[in-house]
């Protein structure tokens, strides 16, 4: 086998020059975009030479693909396994505003299309650095404005999420800002043992379903020191799409830790949770400013079992909604009449809900804990906390438990309300 100092002989010189540094991104464990062609001009797109450089990480084992300063502009990339991506600070990755850079795929099986970023079936895959990955939304939210069921899974009118770990284990995201998604923004699906700290994501305040972070049924997920501020949820853990065939895998073993959520639509484990959600843990979050703060969410077509969640050390301040668990999203409230209807593998099953030590100051509502009349939400604990609101907390088909629960009204209705079916028991 020839030597690579007479490779060099039978190069021409800038296939050399390519060569060399690639020999030298192997040498140091970098696999070099640059090395096949990278312009960083902005304007020329890169997606050929950073996909090279990923395929050749992965062909001798593993590697840091690294964006230097500069603007990356790209179609769709994929990731491999035992890559990591790592964005430079002063690097952006930025997503090409040509939709038709963006192919069809059956995602999270139904149509879709591919994303900025994606990995597939891979194993210890990264996203690291201080750069920025931004999808360049603006164009997609101007035509799902124009959509009905722009934010509906399957919808004709599909739209490119950002970034998507799919059926991936062992993944890291870290000290990136994301940004600008046409859809959700980070989206583990099927994925386990995920790990998403210390980053940013960002969107306009009214961008259409731009959600943060979008667990989908995956376990084991750990979202920590999260900087979200966004169109829609901060954080919306999800199972199943509505009226899914089945089977779904539950989200569950998730933690999410000292967050701080803006604008948004807040934390929430819902709608679309046909697999249901089990051990979830959410402390130390701080809501300013977004829709709603705690919110578990579901209807009669796309329900299942909804237990052991936990949100402690909870702060919220110019909050719409403080508390809404209600199984008639997209309302919260029952209608009059509400008769019981046939339980079937979508009814949803709330219970075995823990608030403690929530605080919320200059609420619109301190919101609903409204169940089915055929499936009551059960063994809901409410314990030191204290909601200062415009609007009181509303209870049916619901049993409540609380320990030290005060909630201030300021308009004329009572602080608490119990509808149909709802129970509060107060010690």
């Amino acid at each position: 086998m020839l030597r690579p100092k007479f490779l060099l002989l039978l190069l021409p010189g800038l296939a050399a020059l390519a060569f060399c540094a690639a020999l030298r991104a192997s040498a140091s464990g970098v696999c070099d975009p640059h090395a096949y062609g990278a312009k960083v001009n902005g304007t020329s797109k890169d997606t050929a030479a950073i996909q090279a450089a990923i395929d050749a990480c992965e062909r001798r084992g593993g590697g840091v693909v690294r964006l230097t300063p500069g603007t990356w502009l790209s179609a769709p990339i994929v990731l491999k396994s035992n890559v990591t991506l790592q964005l430079d600070q002063g690097a952006i990755l930025l997503a090409s505003s040509d939709h038709q850079d963006y192919p069809p795929k059956m995602e999270f099986r139904a149509p879709g299309l591919r994303s900025l970023v994606s990995a597939t079936d891979a194993t210890h895959v990264s996203i690291t650095g201080k750069g920025v990955i931004d999808g360049a939304g603006e164009s997609w939210w101007q035509e799902a404005r124009s959509v009905d069921d722009h934010g509906v899974m399957g919808s004709d009118k599909p739209r490119p999420r950002l970034v998507v770990f799919d059926h991936c284990r062992h993944v890291l995201v870290e000290g990136v800002t994301i940004q600008n998604s046409p859809m959700w923004q980070l989206v583990p699906y099927y994925s386990d043992d995920v790990t998403i700290r210390n980053i940013k994501i960002l969107a306009p305040q009214h961008s259409p379903n731009t959600d943060a972070i979008d667990p989908f049924s995956s376990s084991h997920v750990r979202i920590d020191h999260v900087y979200a501020d966004v169109g829609d949820d901060d954080v919306a853990i999800k199972s199943g799409e509505a009226n899914s065939p089945g089977p779904d895998d539950p989200s569950r073993d998730i933690t999410i830790t000292d967050c701080i959520f803006l604008h948004g639509h807040g934390l929430s484990v819902g709608s679309e949770i046909a697999g249901g959600a089990q051990n979830i843990r959410a402390e130390r979050i701080h809501f300013d400013g977004t829709d709603n703060g705690i919110r578990i969410k579901a209807n009669r077509d796309r329900g299942n079992d909804v237990s052991a969640l936990l949100f402690r050390n909870i702060d919220m301040k110019n909050v719409k909604n403080a508390i809404i668990i209600s199984e008639y999203y997209p309302k919260i409230l029952p209608p009059d009449p509400d008769p019981p209807q046939p339980v079937t593998r979508l009814t949803p099953h709330f219970h075995a809900i823990t608030l403690e030590n929530v605080t919320a100051t200059d609420i619109a509502s301190a919101g609903a804990i409204a169940g089915l009349p055929e499936a009551p939400i059960r063994d809901v604990v409410l314990k030191h906390v204290r909601i200062d609101a415009q609007h009181g907390l509303a209870i049916s088909n619901a049993d409540v438990s609380a320990e030290r629960l005060t909630v201030h009204a300021s308009d004329e209705g009572p602080p608490i309300t119990k509808g149909a079916g709802g129970n509060l028991a107060l010690h």
